[in-house]
């Protein structure tokens, strides 16, 4: 199991972030995303793979300075 934005869902093995957003219908161009704390960048999503107890949370991107 994980935690993706509160929810407990499963972690099959070799889930990927990609993957996971994918399942959950988010647009991956929209959100941003961290892994137990850590920023994934966007090109980093497709060989992320998730573990068993991981935290996943997706927020909006903020652009601007």
């Amino acid at each position: 199991m994980l935690t993706f934005n509160d929810l407990t869902l499963p972690c099959p093995e070799g889930l990927t972030l990609a993957q996971l957003l994918d399942e959950r219908s988010m647009d991956p161009d929209t959100i941003a995303t961290a892994v137990n704390g850590a920023f994934v960048p966007r090109d980093q999503r497709a060989t992320t793979v998730l573990q068993p107890n991981d935290t996943v949370l997706t927020f909006q991107a903020i652009v601007g300075g």
